[in-house]
């Protein structure tokens, strides 16, 4: 088995084909965008291949440190992940045919109008050991 993140984008992905942004559907389109994910996510909890998924809030802070004893230097604002990243979700899957295969519907979830958002989704795997450094 080997995991995945699915990442769901604010901005920076190609345009979704039904592209209405969510803070301009009802709520009926909204409380169906989740119902289908919470199905989503039960499916596959049931074959075992779900691990996680959270959507995120846009709130967020760059934070760094700035030496022992100081306190934590915040930056912003500017693009950032919260500017980029609606959410997640990470899958543990047999193979990356099979993590596309989900990406794939995970990306027709209603929208506006109830219509599929087919959005892109970002599809990355998990790092399972540190890379080989050839010289």
């Amino acid at each position: 088995m080997a995991k995945y993140l699915l990442l769901k984008h604010y901005r920076g992905a190609p345009a979704a084909v039904n592209d209405v942004p969510m803070d301009q559907w009802t709520p009926e389109e909204l409380s169906a965008h989740l119902q289908y994910m919470d199905d989503f996510a039960a499916r596959l909890e049931a074959t075992g291949e779900f691990v996680d998924a959270q959507a995120l809030l846009p709130e967020g802070t760059f934070v760094r440190s700035d030496g022992p004893g100081r306190p934590p230097v915040t930056d912003g604002p500017f693009v950032e992940t919260k500017d980029l990243i609606a959410g997640w979700m990470v899958i543990d899957v047999d193979s990356y045919a099979r993590a596309l295969e989900l990406a794939g519907e995970l990306s027709a979830a209603p929208g506006a109008g109830g219509k599929p958002i087919n959005e892109w989704l970002e599809v990355r795997p998990f790092m399972t050991a540190p890379p080989t450094i050839t010289e």
